[in-house]
């Protein structure tokens, strides 16, 4: 989290409402806003389920990712969700990422372009630059996947013991593609379930022309790189 001031305890306090024990980590950059001190208030609620990674300062998407897959790794969590904190992601599709992964996924894709275009309150001009984004990333990559942007995502332990984290280059909003394109070239199986993505109703987006340009260019690169699995746990 990073300035969600506004959105992080009603996202946690949904997050724990749900059947099934999810344990929830905030990765938190230093925001000036004070998000960290609301989840450590919180933590002696939910003592044992709710943990907080502080770093120094904003180091961009990617990186809190890999921190958060890092930590979950060593703390043996066997399915690791990425989601946004701000209600654009609906915490209730946890529970349908989580039964597409234990229905044979390896990587569950909370899709916007699945099932048509599943986008609420979003602009025109938005709605149209991230589908054509996914298109042309499909285009350069040949991935199958419709919603290639997409950042509510499930994984399978063995998908994040088997990338290679330090070669993970993009750090913006193309971190979601080099994640799945990885996961795909390195045979594991990717599948989409459908949500309605709802744009936030507080707090302020991070997108911005650098991050976009990012994408657009990592992509090129993606497609003629050789990716090795880190660790022999492919297909298994």
């Amino acid at each position: 989290m990073y300035n969600e001031r506004e959105n992080a305890e009603n996202v946690i306090r949904k997050v724990f409402s749900l059947p099934g024990g999810f344990h929830i980590l905030v990765v938190e950059d230093h925001s000036p806003d004070g998000t960290a001190g609301i989840v450590k208030r919180l933590q002696g609620e939910f003592r044992g389920a709710l943990h907080l990674v502080e770093r120094p300062g904003k180091q961009g998407l990617g990186t809190a990712y890999i921190a958060g897959f890092r930590w979950a790794l060593e703390h043996g969590y066997e399915y690791i969700f990425e989601m946004d904190a701000d209600f654009s992601h609906n915490p209730d599709d946890l529970l349908h990422l989580y039964d597409a992964c234990t229905a044979g996924a390896d990587v569950a894709v909370g899709s916007r372009y699945s099932c048509g275009i599943s986008v609420v309150n979003w602009p025109l001009s938005r709605v149209l630059m991230s589908y054509f984004a996914s298109k042309y990333v499909r285009f350069v990559t040949r991935m199958k996947i419709q919603d290639t942007t997409a950042g509510f995502v499930c994984y399978r332990r063995r998908v994040l013991q088997a990338i290679a984290f330090d070669s993970i280059r993009m750090k913006g909003y193309g971190f979601q593609i080099e994640m799945k394109y990885t996961a795909c070239r390195l045979g594991f199986r990717v599948v989409e379930t459908p949500i309605i993505f709802i744009d936030r109703k507080a707090g302020v987006s991070k997108m911005s022309s650098g991050i976009f340009g990012e994408a657009f260019t990592g992509v090129l690169k993606l497609r003629f790189r050789k990716i090795k699995p880190l660790s022999a746990v492919v297909g298994k």
